[in-house]
């Protein structure tokens, strides 16, 4: 299976290469491409036969800044776009826990990836942009699948400088085994799936139910 994959060589485009190894990878990222750049998209990605992005400047948007960049809307809509046009049916799309406000979360119940989203921040309110944006091409034929990503790092560790970050934490183990029953699972039910990427970590925050037989190995236990 070929898969082209934006950010290819941002933290999680690198944790997604080094954990399936047994996929071809089309590796769009600048200086060489650019997916604000709908005709190099158009071009790449019709050599492929599943997508995944990735791209994002988070130099100016993230959930700290306060600021968004209309940029990374335009690689959102290119990257669907280019695929509908291009019969690349099935996409990965990286959005955000940060989707929905968790540091609000008082349970019981987990954070279900359903429910309405109540964005933290600007920048979680281009993810929800992003999932609404794939809700609306999921009815003209593409399956989407929105990845909520939550502590995902270079080190394989929960980060340092957030007390809370066990309860955060998202192994690369556990990435790369979502990715891959994404990838082959047989359908997306109604085109459209939105999935909470976590592991199981004690006192984590979200429902990680999902439709593709995915269960996280790995976790935090404290």
């Amino acid at each position: 299976m070929k898969v082209f994959l934006t950010g290819a060589s941002g933290v999680i485009g690198t944790i997604i290469r080094s954990q399936l190894p047994q996929y071809d990878f089309l590796a769009f990222d600048l200086p060489n491409h650019d997916a604000r750049n709908y005709n190099d998209v158009l071009t790449a990605i019709a050599r492929c036969d599943a997508a995944i992005h990735l791209a994002w400047d988070t130099r100016i948007e993230n959930w700290k800044t306060g600021n968004i960049n209309p940029e990374n809307g335009l690689m959102t809509f290119n990257v669907y776009t280019a695929a509908l046009a291009s019969g690349v049916r099935r996409l990965i799309m990286a959005s955000s826990v940060h989707a929905h406000d968790y540091a609000s979360w008082k349970g019981p119940d987990l954070i279900d990836p359903n429910a309405l989203p109540t964005p933290d921040s600007p920048y979680g309110a281009s993810k929800v942009f992003m999932e609404a944006l794939g809700r609306y091409f999921s009815k003209e034929g593409l399956e989407v699948i929105c990845i909520r990503f939550m502590g995902l790092n270079a080190d394989d560790r929960p980060s340092s400088d957030d007390p809370e970050g066990q309860k955060k934490w998202f192994s690369h183990r556990d990435c790369g085994e979502l990715i891959k029953a994404i990838l082959e699972a047989r359908s997306v039910p109604n085109n459209f799936v939105i999935v909470h990427g976590v592991s199981n970590n004690t006192g984590r925050m979200h429902d990680i139910s999902n439709p593709f037989g995915w269960m996280p190995k790995d976790g935090m236990q404290f």
